[in-house]
């Protein structure tokens, strides 16, 4: 196959069904959907379970006990467990637009990793997409989401469908082209050379701290934001707090002082 997706989970069925839904409706179809559950209830499963016939390979779920915020550990477990070669990282809270997995596969390139981001939704537009909307694509319509009530900003430009204006915003955009994990691949023998993500880390930062160890490596990246199109839809943060970003950050900040490229407690200390 010729990709693996890699989508992160907690305890967000609904947000999950509609997420699943926006990749069964891809551009593209060889690809592997794999789950990295950190520690959801069975109600997660049975929502997965629902898709299993609308994929051509089949669902891999991957899932450990309930242990707070371990979403390293568990991206890390679903490394393991992808088969393809080239892996695509979201969040079981951002909808694909049909295009998402054609624009990662056409972009992917060795010696570089891909940088996207999403188009952040209010929590009662995220509410208002339904089933029909993902499938027949109108959530993605700017049209569509004033006439819910969105605000009109200069951030609609990037739900754009011009492949011209779409590369020219691309170029132009000054947001520095990051490991995002909402949205962002690469090839699997790169994250395995820096170990994957870092256990140490919690919420805030994880991902790009991943990006930092791939730039050591020696890796450069691509920035496809206004190509690669995702909606996220809006949830409550109960895992973050400043003690944790300080951490965080102190880490981020010696891997980089230190050009640290393999982590002692990633992938290998599973």
């Amino acid at each position: 196959m010729k990709v693996s997706i890699i989508i992160t989970t907690y305890n967000a069925e609904e947000w999950l069904r509609k997420v699943l839904i926006g990749f069964s409706v891809q551009s593209v179809d060889d690809f592997e959907i794999v789950i990295a559950d950190d520690g959801s209830t069975s109600k997660t499963k049975d929502i997965i379970d629902s898709f299993s016939s609308k994929f051509k390979h089949p669902i891999v779920h991957v899932w450990h006990e309930d242990d707070g915020f371990q979403k390293s550990k568990i991206l890390n477990r679903a490394i393991l467990k992808s088969s393809s070669d080239y892996l695509l990282f979201t969040d079981g809270d951002c909808i694909p637009r049909k295009d998402f997995v054609e624009v990662h596969l056409n972009n992917k390139e060795e010696g570089y990793f891909l940088s996207g981001g999403y188009f952040k939704l209010p929590m009662f537009i995220s509410e208002a997409i339904s089933a029909e909307d993902i499938l027949n694509q109108n959530c993605f319509q700017i049209a569509w989401l004033k006439k819910h009530g969105l605000k009109v900003s200069f951030k609609l430009t990037k739900l754009t469908h011009s492949r011209l204006f779409a590369g020219f915003m691309n170029w132009l955009t000054p947001t520095k082209r990051s490991w995002n994990g909402h949205n962002s691949s690469g090839f699997k023998k790169d994250i395995l050379a820096v170990n994957g993500f870092n256990h140490q880390m919690k919420y805030g930062g994880l991902d790009r701290e991943l990006g930092e160890r791939l730039f050591n490596l020696g890796l450069l990246s691509k920035q496809i934001r206004y190509s690669a199109i995702c909606l996220h839809l809006d949830h409550k943060r109960g895992y973050s707090s400043p003690e944790i970003w300080n951490t965080n950050n102190a880490i981020r900040a010696y891997n980089k002082k230190h050009k640290v490229i393999k982590i002692e407690e990633g992938i290998d200390s599973l």
